[in-house]
């Protein structure tokens, strides 16, 4: 069984000697890859609290990145960021699934960031495999059949059908 994302990216820090006060929260294409949506790039995206984002800023002020104001390290494999759209951690670590060493961002938040970067091309690939994520996830399945049944004429009514006048 492969490791999962979080054993991934715990070995990683280890490797890389990265420590924090409060626990990193897993963001990105390995956050998509957690909920079984793609594979992560090469790359781990974190979002950190300030306090341990100011501490790496100044052990390593060669390495810091400034995203339109979202301030940021990159060390490594690691893009590690105090916020994304100016948002913070604490917004972001609600409803976050946690493990030992790292939380990862909750589906809702990390739908929340795709679609504020949904002028990038990556990004607006990743809202339609986020939106056919939701509909295998959590779509009614007795509502799917129903619907199923009056496919042709919602294709012939354009989807829309009144009355209960489903046609021929």
């Amino acid at each position: 069984m492969p490791p999962t994302i979080a054993a991934r990216v715990d070995d990683q820090l280890t490797q890389n000697h990265l420590t924090f006060v409060r626990k990193p929260l897993v963001i990105g294409g390995m956050a998509m890859e957690h909920y079984g949506m793609r594979p992560a790039g090469a790359d781990i995206d974190l979002v950190i609290a300030d306090a341990d984002y100011q501490a790496l800023a100044q052990a390593h002020p060669e390495k810091r990145k400034d995203l339109w104001g979202d301030l940021g390290v990159v060390i490594g494999i690691f893009e590690i960021w105090r916020s994304i759209a100016l948002l913070d951690y604490e917004f972001f670590l609600q409803d976050a699934l946690e493990f030992e060493s790292v939380f990862v961002v909750s589906l809702d938040r990390l739908l929340f960031m795709r679609v504020c970067a949904m002028d990038v091309e990556k990004y607006k690939k990743d809202l339609v495999l986020m939106r056919d994520y939701y509909y295998k996830s959590f779509r009614n399945p007795r509502f799917s059949d129903e619907a199923q049944t009056h496919a042709d004429a919602y294709r012939e009514l354009h989807g829309v059908v009144v009355g209960g006048n489903y046609g021929k």
